[in-house]
């Protein structure tokens, strides 16, 4: 009996082999185009439009920028592609991501190696740069919870901490229709790239 198929035919035509992917595989705009269509808080989000995974990941960057000024470009590129993984996988809440166990993580890992590689980063983002953007992914899932998912200001300080007013001032999200974001991805990972060679 033949193995189940494990690749996902991407709409750059590359075939991306989940269980053994390629940083030759590995395109921008798959990334861009699958995350801007990937719903953060399993859509439920107030607004017209989902709020995308790709405009968290636009989100993350720019608070990390905040709160690493003097950041090399790489890493904040590293910031911006934190969550690209979820073009294929999606975005699992974390209660899901517990129930499912070991192999998401797993999974998840092998695509971020293979991402981080085909832009000029190292497969493994260092202990101390992955804890920041950590840190400006839970201040961002802080903004997001209280302007758009219906958290109160307490509930979010309880779940994701209470964040520096001074990082999150004038931080207002807006949520735009999936080509506006996926424009607004591919033109900031350029940018970065730029900045990085």
């Amino acid at each position: 009996m033949a193995p189940p198929r494990a690749w996902q035919r991407m709409l750059s035509g590359r075939r991306l082999d989940l269980l053994d992917p390629t940083p030759m595989d590995v395109e921008i705009e798959d990334i861009a185009h699958g995350l801007a269509f990937v719903a953060r808080w399993n859509g439920q989000t107030f607004g017209d439009w989902p709020y995308s995974v790709a405009e968290h990941s636009l989100l993350v960057e720019a608070l990390y920028g905040r709160m690493n000024p003097a950041a090399p470009a790489k890493w904040r590129l590293a910031a911006l592609l934190h969550d690209a993984p979820e073009y294929v996988i999606g975005d699992m809440i974390s209660p899901v991501k517990a129930a499912v166990g070991p192999a998401y993580g797993e999974l998840d890992d092998r695509l971020q190696a293979a991402i981080n590689i085909r832009f000029g980063l190292p497969a493994q983002v260092p202990a101390a740069v992955k804890k920041a953007i950590k840190k400006a992914d839970r201040i961002s899932a802080w903004l997001e919870a209280t302007q758009i998912a219906g958290f109160s200001v307490a509930e979010s300080n309880k779940f994701f901490g209470k964040p520096d007013p001074d990082i999150i001032a004038g931080m207002d999200l807006h949520l735009r229709p999936p080509k506006a974001v996926r424009e607004a991805f591919v033109a900031r990972h350029e940018y970065l790239l730029k900045a990085v060679k």
